[in-house]
């Protein structure tokens, strides 16, 4: 890593330019790996999230997802304000990610979808472990299939496994799972059953500096479903979590999260009449006190070297959200 002077030097300028400004730049992760994986180079691995999250212990101000809403609100947020998220719910948050934020006194929020806990996989999880191992050959999933060459390394694997991803994400969940379902029929497959967190785990995070939040049920997107279905999801995962914790679930973040691709208007309608405080989107930019609360703007930085996380953390905070002040998109 650069020397800290250097790193200051080159985000000098825009450091100066946040003197006294009320912004939340709120980070967007899934999983941390324990090791590399060539099947998801883009996930960062314990000793890249460590020293992201160095940078933000040692430049920013890491607040909690729900006190940063009520400071925003109120005007006391302090000077580069920053939050830390993850979605989905996957069990290395509690296994590597956490014993690194508690080490650095960085509080998180953990989006579950909770259909998945206890030993479930999800859909997308499914088509690239099933990819990972499946032998040479063209497996069909309905109209779709995935074809595996011979000799094909994880680099071809991975891409051909995100090629089915995006051709059937936006199915409805029914008839999206039978077609992973069909995909692995054939072969019976040994997948992860490990790879989301169970009850003890979620319970044991709820006693730290971590929260909860909703991520739907069975992740689906919210923009495929009836309105009567779509709240089932939203309220259902709410209820999910609050059974298992014993906690007010107060937090949301739509699946996939782009605003009327993936979740419409009425859907922050619905999330706030379930009594959630706040929301989260994958739109880019940082919330202001004229932010819809329901619709807050996440980023995921991917830069490789602390100069460029750093310097795209603090382009962030000049970077004009996608959603308007009013609470949905231009």
């Amino acid at each position: 890593m650069r020397g800290p002077n250097k790193l200051l030097a080159a985000t000098l300028p825009a450091f100066l330019a946040l003197r006294g400004r009320q912004s939340l730049s709120i980070l967007n992760y899934h999983r941390v790996l324990a090791e590399p994986d060539p099947m998801r180079p883009d996930e960062p691995d314990s000793a890249t999230f460590r020293w992201q999250m160095k940078l933000l212990a040692d430049y920013f101000h890491p607040v909690g997802l729900e006190e940063a809403v009520i400071r925003l609100s109120q005007g006391s947020l302090p000077e580069r304000a920053v939050c830390v998220t993850f979605d989905d719910g996957y069990a290395d948050n509690a296994e590597v990610a956490a014993p690194i934020l508690e080490a650095l006194n960085i509080p998180a929020t953990i989006f579950v979808a909770t259909g998945f806990i206890n030993g479930g996989l999800m859909w997308n999880d499914t088509i690239m472990e099933f990819a990972r191992i499946a032998a040479a050959g063209t497996y069909h999933a309905g109209k779709f299939e995935l074809s595996i060459p011979e000799a094909a390394g994880y680099d071809i694997r991975r891409l051909k496994a995100g090629a089915l991803i995006r051709e059937i994400k936006h199915l409805p969940v029914a008839e999206r799972q039978s077609l992973v379902d069909q995909l692995i029929a054939c072969t019976q497959p040994l997948l992860p059953h490990d790879l989301m967190m169970n009850e003890a785990q979620l319970k044991e995070l709820s006693t730290r500096d971590i929260q909860l939040g909703a991520h739907t049920v069975s992740h689906p997107i919210l923009a495929s479903l009836d309105d009567n279905l779509a709240l089932k999801e939203i309220t259902r995962s709410k209820s999910d979590l609050e059974a298992i914790t014993g906690l007010p679930t107060r937090l949301f973040a739509y699946p996939n999260g782009k605003a009327n691709i993936d979740y419409l208007q009425q859907h922050c309608k619905m999330v706030a009449k379930a009594g959630f405080l706040a929301a989260v989107s994958t739109q880019w930019g940082v919330a202001r006190a004229d932010s819809d609360p329901y619709q807050l703007p996440r980023f995921t930085p991917w830069d490789k070297t602390p100069s460029r996380f750093l310097l795209r953390l603090m382009l962030n905070y000049h970077r004009k959200s996608d959603t308007d002040s009013k609470g949905f998109s231009l």
